[in-house]
């Protein structure tokens, strides 16, 4: 049967108790003299109602913002969905609204991964779940009985030095047995470790047979591994190798997540917005065309529009710069496309390291000074940011673009909420699908 939208008696603004039936999934022209109703029929009698119906399905406190959407002069609308329109001409003044924010789909994402999501950690790719002494107790009785099993405490992971306070303090706590670097030995046969190398050291805690009547044992044998490493344990057997943490850390390099709650994925909260961008996805930063807009001239030439008007002035942030570019050899007369990728990053950035150098100014006055010297795009960047006046930060403007953000790469979350995934993806993978894409993706996870 064809699906219809069908209305009954609609009598809003200038229309005399109209009864139509329209096709759903099709394009439809409502067309006729100025004044039929037209206007009338499609957004003050379907749309109104429909707006109405998507915002009843709002949440009570989303709905006291939005105030109250009559019903429109009509007897029944039968087989609309509820309905939002969005205005692509329409400009928001606050760059934190996204279409996902202002209908609440994003809430409810957040609310999702919130509830569901795994933490993983970005460099080794392992899922983050804290155990608690009982959880690993349980993945150690696990294993069948009789398996022979090992519990390390890991007290140095990959650290150079001779870690001779460490084996000190390991004999005088009373154990016996270590690992280090992958060698079980006594811990009077360990030998001397080469300082100028990295190095590991895990203490044998306990060594058992799984059985039965074995679990209180194991219980301690755990308390006295965390209390030890600071809450990592190592669970060896002749097979496998296993490391559990009780945090929400990698046992491998330490990378965290706060609790996983919804608020996480807020990019208005600076709990999960990126910390660079504060959760805008993009950043104001100088723009190296606008900068130096023709690369052919040279910087005597006025090839840096910022210096072009202190060149050969006794300017200090004009003897300051050019102390930078003498300290490297930079030539002021040669075009900028010719000084090669190094030179034009110490102009843009700045000096390496730190140097003690003396100006002059005009009046005579000796100024000595030690540090790095800004290259002039960071000079810019701070000098926006730190300005007070309207009119100098709308000059600084001049030498800039909006870039995306290259910390979070336009994802506006910081890295611990982007690392939590449902199903490979995170937030920011979902919330960038179509919406039959996102669709199909929640109506395919798992139910359990």
């Amino acid at each position: 049967m064809e699906k219809k939208i069908v209305i009954k008696g609609a009598r809003e603004n200038n229309l005399k108790n109209i009864d139509v039936s329209l096709p759903k999934d099709s394009l439809i022209v409502f067309s006729g003299l100025s004044g039929s109703g037209k206007s009338t029929l499609a957004f003050d009698t379907i749309f109104a109602e429909g707006q109405r119906r998507y915002m009843e399905s709002l949440s009570s406190y989303a709905r006291q913002f939005l105030g109250n959407f009559d019903k429109p002069d009509v007897d029944a609308i039968e087989g609309l969905s509820p309905s939002i329109a969005i205005d692509q001409k329409s400009v928001s003044h606050n760059p934190r609204s996204t279409v996902g924010t202002v209908t609440e789909i994003y809430d409810y994402l957040r609310l999702l991964f919130g509830r569901i999501g795994i933490p993983y950690c970005p460099t080794h790719h392992t899922p983050i779940i804290s155990f608690s002494v009982t959880m690993m107790t349980d993945v150690v009785m696990n294993y069948p009985e009789g398996t022979k099993i090992q519990l390390l405490a890991p007290i140095v992971h990959q650290e150079k030095g001779t870690q001779k306070d460490v084996l000190d303090k390991i004999r005088k706590d009373g154990f016996t047995r270590v690992r280090v670097d992958s060698q079980m030995l006594s811990i009077e046969e360990v030998p001397a470790l080469e300082k100028n190398k990295k190095h590991s050291v895990d203490i044998v805690v306990d060594r058992i047979i799984i059985k039965k009547d074995i679990r209180s044992r194991v219980f301690e044998s755990i308390e006295t591994c965390l209390n030890f490493s600071k809450g990592l344990l190592i669970i060896l057997t002749d097979k496998e190798e296993k490391l559990l943490s009780d945090k929400h850390t990698c046992p491998i390099c330490g990378f965290s997540v706060p609790r996983v709650e919804p608020r996480l994925f807020s990019f208005n909260s600076p709990l999960g917005c990126c910390p660079d961008c504060k959760g805008l996805g993009m950043k104001r930063e100088v723009d190296i065309r606008k900068l130096v807009p023709n690369p052919k001239l040279s910087i005597n030439q006025g090839g840096i529009r910022y210096y072009a008007h202190m060149v050969g002035t006794p300017n200090l942030e004009w003897q300051e710069f050019k102390m930078l570019c003498s300290l490297y050899d930079i030539s002021l007369d040669t075009p900028w496309e010719e000084l090669g990728k190094e030179k034009q990053n110490i102009v843009l950035f700045g000096s390496p390291k730190e140097h003690q150098y003396t100006l002059k100014s005009s009046s005579g006055n000796t100024n000595h000074r030690n540090g790095v010297i800004e290259g002039i795009k960071v000079k810019l960047e701070r000098l926006y940011n730190d300005t007070t006046s309207d009119w100098m930060r709308e000059y600084y403007e001049t030498f800039m673009s909006d870039h995306e953000c290259t910390t979070c790469h336009g994802q506006r979350l910081n890295e611990a909420a982007l690392s939590v995934k449902i199903d490979s993806k995170s937030i920011y993978d979902v919330s960038a699908l179509q919406l039959k894409d996102l669709k199909k993706w929640v109506e395919e996870l798992p139910k359990n």
